[in-house]
């Protein structure tokens, strides 16, 4: 009980003190000097990064896991057991992916469909405004990334994200890495830190897309919403899509075609 007591006043403290450090405008480092991914020659520039998923042509299980397999391969996502689970992309069914959808008149075979589930990547992102630290902060071309040494764990994000779309390692998540087939390119975490989707940023620095996007075939499209010869563009203008609780007003990056 003590040490439990001692571990909430440890990580109660730290957060008081980054958000007084913020206030101060010393000690923590702004968003726009947090850590970045540089773009090198080669490296891909977006002014509004966004992704377009077509959920028609996900039919089986076998394609939405090829994506997934990319994504937490590359991550080193760990596989935690007993609801201890960390993802990044995930699927879940269409009343708890678009919860304000009253539409009563769906037909069964969208209704039925699985639907990735991701960071959305918002224009106005809760969870950035609520992070003590500024470990979570927003890049000037919309992608909202993580530096996880300044994580405290106090959770802050996950409240203020509406979708779900953050895991905190409860537990240690390097020992449930299969160690022979761990990236040595991205970072392993600790317990204690909050993970998420980064719109695999530092594969569009070396001018690579996202591992979801290769993997997809053709099925996820990603590029800049604000060129309207983009790709992501030009599948807006020829689909009906639709966004996640776009009442909120968080302006998500994601969009889905029905």
């Amino acid at each position: 009980m003590k040490r439990s007591r001692r571990q909430f006043l440890k990580v109660a403290s730290l957060s008081v003190l980054g958000l007084s450090a913020q206030l101060a405008g010393g000690a923590i480092v702004s968003a726009a000097e947090a850590p970045a991914y540089q773009p090198n020659e080669g490296g891909l520039k977006a002014g509004r990064w966004a992704m377009v998923i077509d959920t028609r042509g996900f039919e089986t299980a076998a394609d939405f896991e090829a994506c997934i397999k990319a994504c937490h391969q590359y991550h080193n996502v760990p596989n935690i057991p007993n609801n201890q689970e960390v993802k990044w992309l995930w699927t879940d069914k269409y009343e708890y992916v678009f919860p304000d959808d009253v539409n009563e008149h769906l037909s069964e075979s969208v209704r039925s469909r699985d639907y990735f589930v991701l960071c959305n990547h918002c224009e106005n992102p809760p969870c950035v405004r609520v992070c003590p630290t500024k470990a979570t902060y927003k890049k000037p071309d919309g992608i909202v990334t993580m530096d996880y040494h300044r994580c405290i764990g106090c959770r802050f994000c996950m409240a203020g994200c509406p979708y779900g779309a953050r895991s905190f390692n409860f537990a240690n998540p390097r020992r449930y890495l299969d160690m022979g087939a761990i990236n040595a390119e991205y970072p392993t975490r600790m317990m204690g830190v909050v993970e998420k989707c980064t719109f695999c940023v530092e594969r569009l620095a070396k001018g690579q897309l996202p591992l979801c996007v290769e993997a997809s075939e053709g099925r996820i499209l990603f590029g800049d919403l604000s060129d309207p010869e983009s790709e992501v563009r030009k599948a807006l203008a020829e689909n009906f899509t639709i966004r996640r609780k776009p009442s909120l007003g968080t302006q998500p990056g994601v969009y889905y075609i029905i």
